[in-house]
């Protein structure tokens, strides 16, 4: 008995990488996936259905459920075509991992409108347009009366909380996934539908080449996958809206943290801005 028998899930840049660790490790707890990639280069150019029909060809060696889709996650229709082929191949959905994403490193004074607009559409749309028309689905469903256990995973990253040189686009798409996830979280509750994310710091073809993983083999993509297994099966519960950093062997929780601050007692409480500078330890002291 796995985690997950009898449920659908659906992961997006599964083809390689993070997302085919995840597509594996949700078939061997008994999930039948959809297989999403486009087999786009690293740069988000070029298509190929070889890396998705590999992984499908992998689950399925195993005894598994898989079907491999090439559905553009990043077209708004082509993302509710997804959510129609998971339905229609395996009967229901339960479970949608967003992580599809490329790269196009420069620095913003370097960076050209295609790089900007590129980046922000594959992640962060390519995040909102499959999650919409999953949701839609569980919430007609939950208004038939049908009973829904749904969960939504996505893939943010630390960039989008702390930045990184050279990636104003992929962290700017990563910190609005931290919003998006947010925000969704609190339109679901409802629904009982929990939406959380994951921070992976992990070794793969995105990140191969950064100094940090020279030589490191001890921060895999199979080292992400169990926090996503966790947050798509009932271990999770009803916790939502959170995100769950992974880096090796340790695991962590990305939070926003809110200073006590400082009230200005007069003046009706308007500040100048010679009085912040004079106050500012205070204000920005945790």
């Amino acid at each position: 008995m796995g985690r997950l028998d009898g449920r659908v899930a659906i992961v997006t840049g599964a083809g390689r990488g993070l997302g085919r660790a995840h597509a594996l490790c949700l078939a061997a707890e008994g999930a039948a996936v959809v297989v999403n990639d486009v087999g786009a280069e690293l740069d988000g150019t070029g298509r190929t259905a070889t890396p998705a029909e590999a992984v499908v060809a992998e689950i399925r060696a195993g005894g598994g459920r898989a079907a491999a889709s090439a559905h553009d996650v990043a077209d708004w229709m082509d993302a509710a075509r997804l959510v129609e082929f998971a339905v229609a191949t395996f009967g229901d959905l339960h479970v949608l991992v967003n992580n599809a994403g490329i790269l196009r490193d420069r620095t913003l004074a370097n960076m050209s409108e295609d790089d900007w607009d590129a980046v922000i559409r594959v992640h962060l749309k390519g995040h909102a347009a499959p999650s919409r028309h999953a949701m839609a689905y569980w919430r007609d469903r939950a208004k038939g009366g049908a009973p829904v256990r749904a969960a939504v995973i996505h893939t943010s990253s630390i960039a989008g909380y702390l930045g990184s040189f050279g990636q104003a686009n992929y962290s700017a798409a990563k910190a609005g996934i931290y919003g998006l996830t947010r925000t969704t979280s609190i339109e679901l509750q409802k629904h009982k539908i929990t939406v959380n994310a994951v921070a992976p710091i992990a070794k793969t073809r995105m990140t191969e080449d950064l100094p940090m993983f020279q030589g490191v083999d001890t921060l895999t993509a199979e080292h992400i996958s169990p926090a996503v297994l966790f947050l798509a099966s009932d271990l999770c519960g009803d916790r939502t809206g959170h995100v769950l950093a992974v880096a090796g062997a340790r695991m962590y929780a990305f939070k926003v943290i809110e200073t006590p601050g400082r009230f200005k007692e007069t003046d009706n409480g308007v500040w100048t801005a010679q009085e912040i500078g004079e106050s500012w330890d205070a204000i920005v002291k945790v």
